[in-house]
Protein backbone atom coordinates (compact mmCIF):
# COMPACT_ATOMS: atom_id res chain seq x y z
CA UNK A 1 0.00 0.00 0.00
CA UNK A 2 1.07 3.40 -0.65
CA UNK A 3 1.89 6.38 1.90
CA UNK A 4 0.66 9.12 -0.11
CA UNK A 5 -2.78 9.14 1.59
CA UNK A 6 -1.61 8.69 4.86
CA UNK A 7 0.83 11.39 4.35
CA UNK A 8 -1.73 13.84 3.03
CA UNK A 9 -3.86 13.14 5.71
CA UNK A 10 -1.51 13.48 8.87
CA UNK A 11 -0.31 16.75 6.90
CA UNK A 12 -3.78 17.85 6.85
CA UNK A 13 -4.62 17.00 10.45
CA UNK A 14 -1.50 18.73 11.89
CA UNK A 15 -2.38 21.63 9.77
CA UNK A 16 -5.97 22.06 11.55
CA UNK A 17 -4.48 21.86 14.89
CA UNK A 18 -2.43 24.29 14.25
CA UNK A 19 -5.26 26.27 12.50
CA UNK A 20 -7.51 25.79 15.88
CA UNK A 21 -4.55 26.82 18.30
CA UNK A 22 -4.08 30.24 16.77
CA UNK A 23 -7.69 30.71 16.58
CA UNK A 24 -8.10 29.92 20.25
CA UNK A 25 -5.93 33.12 20.33
CA UNK A 26 -7.54 36.19 21.77
CA UNK A 27 -6.79 39.70 20.68
CA UNK A 28 -6.22 42.06 23.94
CA UNK A 29 -8.59 45.10 24.89
CA UNK A 30 -5.70 47.51 24.41
CA UNK A 31 -3.42 49.27 22.29
CA UNK A 32 -0.36 49.47 24.59
CA UNK A 33 2.20 46.34 25.33
CA UNK A 34 0.32 46.09 28.45
CA UNK A 35 -2.42 44.74 26.96
CA UNK A 36 -0.73 41.71 26.44
CA UNK A 37 0.22 40.90 30.29
CA UNK A 38 -2.37 38.91 31.16
CA UNK A 39 -2.60 36.75 28.00
CA UNK A 40 1.29 36.23 28.44
CA UNK A 41 0.33 32.43 29.43
CA UNK A 42 -1.76 31.79 26.72
CA UNK A 43 0.43 32.89 24.33
CA UNK A 44 3.46 30.95 26.57
CA UNK A 45 1.27 27.73 26.08
CA UNK A 46 1.10 28.72 22.23
CA UNK A 47 3.96 28.89 21.61
CA UNK A 48 5.34 25.99 23.04
CA UNK A 49 2.51 23.51 21.72
CA UNK A 50 3.07 25.50 18.06
CA UNK A 51 6.68 24.04 18.87
CA UNK A 52 5.39 20.44 20.14
CA UNK A 53 3.56 20.36 16.71
CA UNK A 54 6.40 21.33 14.50
CA UNK A 55 8.49 19.21 15.86
CA UNK A 56 6.48 15.94 15.24
CA UNK A 57 5.28 17.48 11.76
CA UNK A 58 9.36 17.22 10.58
CA UNK A 59 9.63 13.84 12.79
CA UNK A 60 7.03 12.43 11.20
CA UNK A 61 7.65 13.24 7.14
CA UNK A 62 10.94 12.39 8.03
CA UNK A 63 9.93 9.01 9.23
CA UNK A 64 7.41 8.58 6.22
CA UNK A 65 10.01 9.58 3.87
CA UNK A 66 12.72 6.91 5.13
CA UNK A 67 9.93 4.31 5.08
CA UNK A 68 8.47 2.95 1.54
CA UNK A 69 5.55 0.84 2.79
CA UNK A 70 2.40 1.05 4.68
CA UNK A 71 -0.39 -1.43 5.98
CA UNK A 72 -3.36 -1.49 8.48
CA UNK A 73 -1.20 -1.75 11.25
CA UNK A 74 1.51 1.54 9.97
CA UNK A 75 -2.40 3.21 9.58
CA UNK A 76 -3.52 2.51 13.25
CA UNK A 77 -0.82 3.66 14.26
CA UNK A 78 -0.74 6.97 12.81
CA UNK A 79 -4.63 7.35 13.83
CA UNK A 80 -3.39 6.64 17.33
CA UNK A 81 -0.44 9.58 17.04
CA UNK A 82 -2.72 12.07 15.03
CA UNK A 83 -5.35 11.30 18.30
CA UNK A 84 -3.18 12.75 21.19
CA UNK A 85 -1.46 15.27 19.18
CA UNK A 86 -5.35 16.57 18.33
CA UNK A 87 -5.56 16.89 22.04
CA UNK A 88 -2.77 19.71 21.74
CA UNK A 89 -5.32 22.34 20.80
CA UNK A 90 -7.47 21.53 24.25
CA UNK A 91 -4.50 21.00 27.18
CA UNK A 92 -2.81 24.48 25.08
CA UNK A 93 -5.89 26.11 26.07
CA UNK A 94 -6.67 24.92 29.29
CA UNK A 95 -3.00 25.44 30.66
CA UNK A 96 -3.09 28.89 29.37
CA UNK A 97 -6.27 30.13 30.38
CA UNK A 98 -5.64 28.96 33.83
CA UNK A 99 -2.48 30.31 34.18
CA UNK A 100 -0.73 27.32 34.27
CA UNK A 101 -2.64 25.80 37.30
CA UNK A 102 -1.73 22.08 38.09
CA UNK A 103 -3.82 19.88 37.28
CA UNK A 104 -3.85 21.58 33.34
CA UNK A 105 -0.14 21.35 33.83
CA UNK A 106 0.20 18.05 34.41
CA UNK A 107 -2.61 17.17 31.63
CA UNK A 108 -0.47 18.67 29.12
CA UNK A 109 2.26 16.73 30.40
CA UNK A 110 0.14 13.63 30.16
CA UNK A 111 -0.75 14.29 26.40
CA UNK A 112 2.63 15.15 25.46
CA UNK A 113 3.73 11.23 27.51
CA UNK A 114 1.13 9.55 25.17
CA UNK A 115 1.67 11.23 22.11
CA UNK A 116 5.61 10.17 22.16
CA UNK A 117 4.30 6.61 23.07
CA UNK A 118 2.19 6.92 20.14
CA UNK A 119 4.57 8.36 17.80
CA UNK A 120 7.74 5.41 19.29
CA UNK A 121 4.48 2.80 18.46
CA UNK A 122 4.64 4.40 15.03
CA UNK A 123 8.35 4.30 14.10
CA UNK A 124 8.20 0.25 15.58
CA UNK A 125 5.37 -0.60 13.07
CA UNK A 126 7.04 1.28 10.15
CA UNK A 127 10.18 -0.02 10.95
CA UNK A 128 8.51 -3.62 10.80
CA UNK A 129 6.44 -2.93 7.77
CA UNK A 130 10.00 -2.06 5.67
CA UNK A 131 12.33 -5.00 6.59
CA UNK A 132 13.96 -4.76 3.05
CA UNK A 133 14.56 -0.99 3.43
CA UNK A 134 16.35 -0.71 6.93
CA UNK A 135 16.62 3.15 6.00
CA UNK A 136 14.46 3.97 9.40
CA UNK A 137 15.59 1.05 11.58
CA UNK A 138 19.92 2.13 10.59
CA UNK A 139 18.90 5.85 11.09
CA UNK A 140 16.65 5.26 14.55
CA UNK A 141 18.97 2.97 16.02
CA UNK A 142 19.67 3.76 19.82
CA UNK A 143 17.33 6.60 19.84
CA UNK A 144 18.08 8.17 23.46
CA UNK A 145 15.66 11.23 22.69
CA UNK A 146 12.93 9.03 22.44
CA UNK A 147 13.29 6.76 25.49
CA UNK A 148 14.21 9.77 27.80
CA UNK A 149 11.24 12.27 26.50
CA UNK A 150 8.90 9.89 28.29
CA UNK A 151 10.54 9.94 31.16
CA UNK A 152 10.84 13.38 31.48
CA UNK A 153 6.97 13.99 30.93
CA UNK A 154 6.45 11.59 33.70
CA UNK A 155 8.16 13.39 36.15
CA UNK A 156 7.26 16.74 35.36
CA UNK A 157 3.36 15.38 35.73
CA UNK A 158 4.18 14.80 39.66
CA UNK A 159 6.09 17.26 39.85
CA UNK A 160 3.24 19.95 38.77
CA UNK A 161 1.43 19.56 41.61
CA UNK A 162 4.81 20.64 43.56
CA UNK A 163 6.43 23.50 41.33
CA UNK A 164 4.24 23.91 38.62
CA UNK A 165 6.95 26.21 36.40
CA UNK A 166 9.66 23.48 37.27
CA UNK A 167 7.65 21.28 35.16
CA UNK A 168 6.78 23.53 32.70
CA UNK A 169 10.60 23.64 32.18
CA UNK A 170 10.53 19.89 31.19
CA UNK A 171 8.19 20.10 28.56
CA UNK A 172 10.30 22.68 27.48
CA UNK A 173 14.13 21.09 27.91
CA UNK A 174 12.43 18.02 25.99
CA UNK A 175 11.58 20.86 23.09
CA UNK A 176 14.63 22.41 22.92
CA UNK A 177 16.38 18.89 22.93
CA UNK A 178 13.84 17.84 19.94
CA UNK A 179 14.23 21.29 17.98
CA UNK A 180 17.87 20.40 17.13
CA UNK A 181 17.08 18.95 13.80
CA UNK A 182 17.95 14.90 14.23
CA UNK A 183 20.17 14.62 10.87
CA UNK A 184 20.18 10.47 10.89
CA UNK A 185 17.30 9.48 8.63
CA UNK A 186 18.30 12.56 6.11
CA UNK A 187 22.41 10.87 6.16
CA UNK A 188 20.80 7.80 5.52
CA UNK A 189 18.56 8.53 2.87
CA UNK A 190 20.37 8.27 -0.77
CA UNK A 191 20.37 12.19 -2.60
Amino acid sequence: MGKGRLEAFSDGVIAIIITIMVLELKVPHGADLAALLPLLPVLLSYVLSFIYVGIYWNNHHHMLHASSVVDGCVLWANLHLLFWLSLIPFATGWMGENHFAPVPVAFYGAMLFMAAVAYRILERALISRNPHNPTLALAVGKDRKSLISPVLYLAAIPLSFLHVWAAFAMYVLVAVVWFVPDRRIEAHLKP
